[in-house]
């Protein structure tokens, strides 16, 4: 019996289908009598279980941490981690920096100095205001 190999490659689809969330992990750190952590035990309590629902590739662990400021750490699929202190934050703002880790990457934050890299130079050349259709230069 031969074998033959499949003749059509997958079809590209602008990334509908084939996105991977970056995020792994979610860790919630809260401490139960401190009172910078007032605002993360009203977050477990109310909007962590919607957050959670509506997440489901990600998965979210709490666990105490006594007399220590609250924190939330994000884990990645490239193996780094972030974190992010929340002391005397509202619920609110919690699920505000639980949903940037949530969209991040992973990886450090640094300079953006050209947005666009490219391997070639623009076909047009530099512009210059002096460059005027029909020659003659700029007329001040």
């Amino acid at each position: 019996m031969v074998v033959q190999g499949i003749k059509v490659a997958t079809t590209g689809r602008n990334g509908v289908g084939a996105f991977i969330l970056q995020c792994k992990r979610l860790e919630f750190f809260y401490c139960d009598w401190a009172g910078s952590s007032k605002g993360m035990n009203t977050f477990l309590r109310t909007n962590l279980q919607k957050f959670a629902k509506a997440n489901p590739a990600i998965e979210i662990l709490v666990s105490p941490r006594p007399a220590r400021h609250p924190v939330i750490r994000g884990h990645y699929i490239n193996g780094r981690e972030k974190a992010i202190c929340v002391k005397n934050m509202k619920e609110a703002q919690i699920l505000q920096k639980a949903e940037l880790l949530r969209d991040a990457n992973g990886e450090k934050l640094r300079r953006v100095v050209k947005p666009v890299k490219s391997v070639n130079d623009s076909v047009r050349g530099i512009w210059s205001p002096y460059h005027k259709p029909g020659g003659g230069g700029m007329h001040v």
